[in-house]
This record gives C-alpha cells, structure tokens and sequence, in this order.
C-alpha cells in the first residue's frame, strides 16, 4: 500500500508522507496484528450497534459486518497483506474494508477513535490470555495432584536451606505447589474480573455526542459493564500491568519447582526421574540427561519480569490521555503471554511424565538426624522437659550419633540414657521416618491422612 492511501488514512491535515525513518518507528503493524480477531470483533460489535441507535443505515452496518468477516479470514488464512505505511492493525482492516464494501467503510470510525478501539483490543486480547492461563493453572493442579496421591505416604526430607529439616512425604510436597498454582489461578481470576470493562465509546477521550449505546457494545463483547470515565478507559494499562504482575509471580512459582526438579534429578540426589521427552542429552558426554525443560522454565520468570518492569516505566510519566509511548504497551505482554502459556504448558507435561523414586526418597528421608525434632517433641511430651532443655538434650545426642557415624534410630538406648536417664525404649517408635510423618497429624499437616484429605479436597474443587 502506498504513503498516499496513509495520508487519506491520517485525513487532510498533511500533504506528505512521513519518511523511512518515521514509518518505522511509528509502525506496529509487525505485532499488534495479533490483534486483528479482537479488533475485528470490536468492530462488528461497534457497527450493530451504530445501526441500533439509527447513527448508520441497517444496510451499511450488515455490510461493514459481513466485510469484516471476510477481512478476518484472509487473515487467518495468510492471504491479508498487512502494510508498515498504514502503522496498525486497525488502519490496516480498515483500509482492506473499504476495498471489501466500498463507502459503508468510511462509515465504521463514526463515534470511536483508534485510542478506545485498540484499548478495547488490548482488553480482549489480555482477557483471552487470563482464560488461557486459568485453563493451563488447572491443567497444572490436576497433574500435581496425581503425583500427590500416588506418594501420599512415600517419606522424602524435608528441607530448611537445603539442608535435611524433617521428614515430610512426597504427597504432601507436591501438595505444596497445589496450594501455590491454586492462589495463582485465584490471581487470575481476580483480575480478570476487575478489567472486564469496555471502553468503547471513550472516543478519543472525552467521549462522543452521537447518541451511543456502550452497554449494547459492552454486552456484545462479553464485558460486564462500559468503562465510567473516557479520560481513565482510553490512558491507563493497569490491567496489562496487572496480568504481568499475575504472570510474574506464578513464573517464580514455576521456577522453584524447576529448581527443584533440577536438584532431584541429579545423579546426587536421584529423587526424580525426568522423562525423555523434556530432557536432552549432551553432545559430548553420552551419561548426560539433562532437564533442559526445567532450566528453561526457571529461565522465564526473567522475561515475564522484565515486561513488567518495561512496561511500568512507559506508563510511570503520561499525563492524561493518550500519548504515543502507550504504543510500546503491547510486545512485552504478548510476549510475556507467549512464554508463560508454554512454562505451564511445559511444567503440566514434566509433572504428568514424573517419576518419583521411591527408594531414593525414603532412604534420604532418614539422613541427616532428620528424626532431632521428634525426639525433642518425645522429651517434652514423655518426659515433662522444657523445650529448651529438650532441645539441648536432642543436640548432645545428635553430637554423639556424628561421632560415632551413624544416625539416630541407630544409637543404643544406653547412648541415649548416658545424655539423659529418662530415656526409655518407647522412643524408638518416633525416630522412624515413617512414624514421624504420621505423628503429623494437625491440619495441613504432612502425616499421609492430611494429605490424602487435601487431594480429595482438590479433587472436588477442581472437577
């Protein structure tokens, strides 16, 4: 398309075209046309409506309607030949439109401006992502809670700076990230319903003086409600801002499942197996698995950040409405969207693949004096000590299972007496690991019966 047909695009007011330089900086053609299904539904939705209120002919609206539509498949099928000169995806469908239908194009811009149609594409396109992360959240929870049931008894340390704490069971770590991606999916849903508004009809940002309906529009476009102030509709993209603040915090929660998944999967650890189909090998060393899946979605939380960040410094100076540094609103959240649609997607698929090995997990399980704090919980309870002292007794005995090389259940009772004489052979049965998570029996707790309670829970929730 040539710089002619964009000076009648811009209208009267400029007798030439902006040089190379100006059309490429202006331009976002190259990626708001991932708008083109939003903006063409916003469009159709405009026109019914102008017909409604008797502002454009029936005749006109039907075939602005039934041109859009035409508009819209040669998109989707790869035949549209989107132009730099015509700097986005409105200009773009319009310009195709008139060519489409004729007069009855020019016809479409009457009572709205690019400023609240492209904040109404940006409204769809962000609440179809919202939806898609709902979806991919839930898919993740589902996965999650497979691997919480099948191992609601398998005991695996528990870990305080990565270093062995208590015994928990794998149930009840996977369970952990239950709760986590849950509050996430609570985040999106949220937000979601607080950006349901539609600012179509904000005009350029004072509104209009043609007699619209914006709850017509707004009800067509599945919105709750129209937008209460032009000035706010048209100037602000807290809800992108929001969706990257969603975004940002469900990645770091992606990424610490990573992590972990990472450190299991090592020959170190050996907690984890990583099936083959998100694992790679290594071009040199043929022992090589490495979770390069894992890695990766640690990696994202980078960049999902990093467009928050972004985007929260091109808004942090506007004054009131629109200036054109709101164009640079949209590449970071589409990508952002794109990476943290595949992490979950990524992540579900890990999970679901999973396995747990049982046998790493239960002999880890009861290294590391892992059993301390139930023998300190054994002291108060039995033996009326306070905790402090308790806590005293626990560590001399701890100290002497270091010396000797072995591990608690493994000192003799005469070991335990010589640090405390009240000691008898009923402790033995907290010091196992087993005994140990199933002593853990306050809500939330880690004892098999807990967690099974909290899959069943899940279960019902999610289904």
């Amino acid at each position: 398309m040539t710089n002619d047909k964009a000076n009648q695009m811009w209208g009267g007011r400029f007798s030439a075209g902006p040089d190379a330089i100006m059309e490429a900086i202006n331009a976002s053609i190259g990626y708001d046309k991932r708008l083109a299904a939003q903006d063409i539904a916003g469009s159709r939705a405009h026109a019914s409506m102008l017909a409604a209120t008797g502002i454009i002919t029936d005749k006109d609206a039907e075939a602005i309607r039934e041109g859009l539509l035409t508009v819209l498949s040669e998109i989707e099928g790869g035949t549209f030949e989107f132009s730099a000169a015509l700097e986005d995806i409105h200009m773009n469908v319009e310009a195709r439109l008139k060519e489409v239908v004729g007069e009855a194009a020019g016809r479409l811009h009457t009572a709205r401006s690019r400023n609240d149609q492209v904040a109404t594409d940006f409204r769809l396109w962000v609440r179809d992502q919202f939806d898609a992360a709902e979806q991919g959240l839930t898919a993740l929870m589902q996965a999650l809670l497979v691997q919480a049931e099948q191992g609601a008894g398998w005991v695996m340390p528990g870990f305080t700076h990565l270093q062995t704490a208590q015994p928990v069971t794998w149930g009840h770590h996977m369970m952990a990230y239950v709760e986590m991606f849950a509050r996430d999916r609570s985040r999106v849903r949220d937000a979601r319903a607080r950006m349901n508004e539609c600012p179509l009809g904000s005009a350029a940002l004072a509104g209009t003086s043609f007699p619209i309906d914006r709850d017509m529009t707004a009800k067509a476009l599945g919105f709750d409600r129209p937008t209460a102030n032009s000035l706010d509709a048209v100037s602000d993209r807290d809800f992108a801002l929001e969706f990257l603040g969603v975004a940002s915090i469900c990645a770091m929660h992606l990424s610490r499942l990573s992590e972990e998944l990472v450190i299991w999967s090592s020959a170190q650890f050996r907690f984890v197996t990583m099936s083959d189909r998100f694992s790679t090998g290594s071009s040199i060393m043929p022992q090589k698995k490495n979770p390069d899946a894992a890695e990766l979605i640690r990696a994202k939380v980078g960049r999902i950040f990093g467009a928050q960040t972004a985007l929260m410094m091109v808004m942090k100076g506007l004054p009131l409405a629109y200036s054109k540094d709101m164009q640079e609103d949209k590449e970071q959240v589409f990508d952002a969207a794109d990476n943290w649609m595949l992490a979950l997607a990524a992540m579900t698929g890990m999970i679901a693949d999973l396995t747990a090995n049982r046998d790493a997990l239960q002999a880890a399980a009861g290294a590391g004096f892992s059993t301390a704090t139930d023998l300190a919980d054994w002291l108060v309870r039995e033996l009326g000590l306070p905790f402090r002292e308790a806590h005293h007794v626990t560590g001399a005995l701890v100290a002497m299972a270091e010396q000797k090389g072995c591990d608690l259940p493994e000192l003799s009772i005469d070991d335990l007496r010589s640090v405390h004489d009240g000691i008898t052979s009923a402790v033995f049965d907290v010091l196992g690991v087993h005994n140990s998570v199933a002593s853990r029996t306050s809500y939330g707790g880690t004892a098999p019966e807990q967690v099974r309670a909290q899959v069943a829970r899940w279960k019902d929730a999610l289904a």
